[in-house]
C-alpha cells in the first residue's frame, strides 16, 4: 500500500529551492519526505530551522527526552541517582549503545558532547555554571558534582529546541561548538548518507541495524522506543508547486508543511490525507538592545504597544483560529511554564498614535533600524514582514533589506 500522508503543523513552511528528479515512492521499505526547508548545516548543535532538528533526531539520540506531559524521561540513560541533598547526580548509560561507525557509546563521549552543546543551549549552560565537576568514572557512568542543587538537570539535557542535545563521538565533540563538525556520526535509528547529500536538493538515510530502541517506556514526543518502519528515508527539497504535483502524482509520501493557501485544494485531492498536528511554536520579535535606539529600555517598552500578535499569526496561518491562539503569555498554552504574567499590555487595543508619543518621550529621534527577515523559511519571513509593518505604524524608521 502506498503511504501518502500530508502532515500540517504551525510554525514553519517550505523553501522554494532546487527540485531534483523524483522517483516514485512505491516501496513500503522507503519513505520519500519533503521537509519544511532545505537541510543546509548538518551539525545538531547548531541552531536553525526545524528540518535540522528533524534530521538530528533521525541520526542522533539524547540522554533524556520530553514526554507528552512535558516531563523529562530517560532515553540513552537507564536512569540516575541523586545524592548529598541534590549535589551529586550519577547517570548510567543503557547497555548496547553504538555509534554509526560501530564503536560503543562511552561516558567520555557523553561528557564531551555535553560540554559542546552546553555552549550553545542556555538551559544546559546554566547547568554547567552550577557544576563543580563533570566526569566519567567508567565507560557507562557519568557524574555531576554540583556547586548548588539543580533539580531540572534531566530537562537541561533533554531538549527539544532549535539545538538538539545530541550525543556524538568524543573526537567530533572536541570540535569548537561554533564550527560544524567534519563528519556526521550519530547513534540514532538512521545513518546519514553523506555521499548522497546535495545541498538544496536531497538527503538520504538508511536504517542502522545496531540501533536498539528503548523498550521500557511509551513513545511520546522525544521519548520512548524509536522503532524503525522503513529501511530508507529520502528527503527532497521542493518548491510548493513541485511538492504539490509530486504528492498528487504519488511521487512523494509525505509533505511536512504545505502553505495554508494550498490546504483546501490538497484536501480534495484523491488519495491524499491532510492531518492536522498542533504545535507549540513561539514566534519572537527580538530587538538588538546593544545599539541605539533600541538600547533604551523606555523605547523597547513603548514598542510593546505596537505589537499585534493576531495580525502576525494571521500572516502565517490565516484566519482559522484552529491553528493559532492569541492572548496567551510568553510560554505556549498547555506547557509547564504557561502563565499570563504581564500579558495585559498585549491584550489592549493597539493605539499607534499613543505608541509614537511614548517613543518621543523615550528619546527616539527617527534613527533607522534594520529588520532582518529570512527568505528561505516563509512563516518566519511572514512574521518579520508583519512586525516591520507594525514598527512603521509606530513611527519607526524601518529598513527592510
Amino acid at each position: 500500500m502506498r503511504r501518502r500522508d500530508l502532515l500540517k503543523a504551525t510554525g514553519a513552511s517550505l523553501a522554494a529551492l532546487a527540485a531534483p528528479q523524483i522517483g516514485r515512492a512505491e516501496k513500503s521499505s522507503k519513505l520519500v519526505f519533503v521537509p519544511t526547508e532545505d537541510l543546509s548545516v548538518l551539525d545538531p548543535h547548531f541552531a536553525g530551522p526545524r528540518s535540522r532538528r528533524t534530521h538530528a533526531y533521525l541520526v542522533f539520540d539524547t540522554l533524556y527526552g520530553i514526554d507528552t506531559n512535558w516531563t523529562a524521561q530517560p532515553q540513552m540513560v537507564e536512569g540516575h541517582q541523586v545524592e548529598e541533598d541534590g549535589l551529586i547526580w550519577t547517570l548510567t548509560l543503557r547497555d548496547g549503545l553504538r555509534f554509526h561507525d560501530k564503536e560503543p557509546v562511552l561516558a567520555r563521549d557523553v561528557v564531551a558532547s555535553i560540554r559542546r552543546f552546553a555552549a550553545r543551549i542556555a538551559f544546559a549552560d546554566a547547568l554547567m555554571a552550577a557544576t563543580e565537576e563533570l566526569s566519567a568514572p567508567d565507560d557507562r557512568t557519568l557524574r555531576f558534582r554540583l556547586k548548588r542543587p539543580f533539580p531540572h538537570l534531566p530537562e537541561a539535557l533533554a531538549g527539544p529546541g532549535g539545538i538538539v542535545p545530541a550525543i556524538m563521538p568524543e573526537r567530533l565533540a572536541a570540535t569548537s561548538p561554533f564550527k560544524p563538525t567534519a563528519e556526521i556520526v550519530g547513534n540514532g535509528p538512521y545513518r546519514f548518507l553523506p555521499e548522497e547529500h546535495i545541498s538544496g536538493a536531497r538527503a538520504a538515510y538508511e536504517r542502522f541495524p545496531l540501533y536498539q530502541p528503548r523498550s521500557s517506556s511509551p513513545a511520546g514526543f522525544t521519548t520512548g522506543p524509536k522503532v524503525v518502519h522503513f529501511d530508507r528515508v529520502e528527503w527532497l527539497t521542493l518548491d510548493p508547486f513541485s511538492a504539490m504535483a509530486a504528492l498528487q502524482a504519488g511521487e512523494i509520501d509525505w509533505w511536512e508543511l504545505p502553505p495554508t493557501d494550498l490546504l483546501e485544494q490538497l484536501a480534495r485531492a484523491r488519495d491524499v490525507t491532510v492531518i492536522s498536528q498542533y504545535a507549540t511554536a513561539m514566534g519572537i520579535l527580538r530587538f538588538n538592545h546593544l545599539h541605539p535606539p533600541l538600547d533604551k529600555v523606555a523605547v523597547r517598552r513603548a514598542l510593546l504597544g505596537a505589537v499585534d500578535r493576531a495580525e502576525a499569526m494571521t500572516a502565517v496561518a490565516g484566519t482559522d483560529h484552529a491553528f493559532w491562539q492569541d492572548g496567551i503569555g510568553v510560554f505556549p498554552a498547555g506547557t509547564p511554564f504557561a502563565n499570563d504574567a504581564g500579558i495585559e499590555v498585549l491584550r489592549r487595543p493597539r493605539d499607534y498614535a499613543a505608541v509614537r508619543q511614548a517613543l518621543a518621550r523615550a528619546g527616539y529621534a527617527g534613527e533607522q533600524i534594520v529588520v532582518v527577515a529570512p527568505t528561505d523559511v516563509q512563516p518566519i519571513r511572514a512574521l518579520s514582514l508583519a512586525g516591520a509593518e507594525q514598527l512603521r505604524r509606530a513611527g519607526m524608521n524601518v529598513d527592510l533589506p
